[in-house]
């Protein structure tokens, strides 16, 4: 069975341990509000917490919400190919794929990102599979290949990752990161494709079979994930572990918990990096961690 540790996203066996800078940026919230669209933007993608976990209350396919509406992003810089093109990632803890744009992405979003060349890496391999990814306010489709990938001082010569062709509408221009690092679990990965992390336990580049992460509250610096270990120097006493209520996202359940409004029975899930969503009726409750 995979645990959950506090604030540490744990899956548990053995070579490296490396810890990759988050930084907090502008939310989407705010880059819409600056620029006068997120009235609008608002009308058009109505937020349904619920349409996550039963598509059949959504008006529409969705299955990774990806606007943080408590306006926190955090992101990080890996490489992909040979000779290394740079990317800026959101590690997300709420979908499994790795994607970027790429130089055969037409779409707005595509023009002010960082995109990938295959014909500028010597260690491209393409395939014949495709991609096509739904989010709860945005989506993608393209293609999958395999290249090389770092991710702090872990290089993996053979990751599966998707590059863009098409990131329709306004999410992701304004997005102040290229692409997407998914740390949940293999199960929900689109088309099948293994998730960097993943990757890095089947390939024996982590000294463990963990990551953690740590998330600061003040100022753009001092965030950062670590795979492979977990750094003492962050926490005092002993660690505690809780079971996953399902190998899917990061996720437990809870019997119950106090809300302003007096207790409620819930479901609480770890969906994304450095937030708690419990929902109830008739309201829902956002818990920072």
């Amino acid at each position: 069975m995979k645990w959950l540790l506090l604030l540490s996203l744990v899956v548990l066996s053995q070579c490296r341990v490396t810890k990759v800078s988050l930084k907090k940026g502008k939310s989407l919230r705010q880059n819409l509000k600056e620029h006068g669209l997120l009235e609008d933007f608002l009308k058009k993608h109505r937020y349904n917490p619920a349409s996550k976990y039963f598509p059949s209350l959504a008006n529409e396919a969705a299955s990774e919400p990806l606007t943080n509406y408590m306006d926190v992003d955090y992101y990080g810089t890996i490489s992909i190919g040979t000779p290394a093109q740079d990317f800026t990632v959101i590690f997300d803890t709420g979908s499994s794929n790795l994607w970027v744009p790429s130089v055969y992405c037409s779409s707005t979003a595509c023009t002010n990102h960082n995109k990938f060349n295959p014909s500028d890496s010597s260690t491209y391999k393409a395939t014949s599979q495709s991609l096509s990814i739904q989010y709860g306010t945005g989506s993608m489709t393209g293609i999958l290949a395999y290249d090389t990938v770092q991710v702090g001082g872990i290089v993996d010569t053979n990751q599966i990752f998707g590059l863009s062709e098409t990131e329709p509408g306004s999410t992701f221009y304004y997005a102040p990161f290229d692409g997407i690092l998914g740390l949940a679990f293999p199960s929900i990965a689109s088309s099948g494709a293994t998730p960097v992390f993943d990757n890095m336990m089947n390939e024996g580049l982590v000294s463990q079979d963990l990551f953690s992460v740590y998330l600061s509250s003040n100022g753009q610096t001092g965030s950062f994930v670590m795979f492979g270990g977990i750094d003492s120097s962050y926490y005092s006493g002993s660690l505690n572990w809780i079971p996953l209520s399902s190998e899917t996202y990061w996720q437990i359940t809870m019997d119950r918990y106090h809300p302003p409004l007096g207790p409620s029975p819930s479901t609480c899930y770890f969906e994304k990096t450095g937030k708690r969503r419990c929902m109830w009726e008739p309201w829902e409750a956002q818990l920072r961690v």
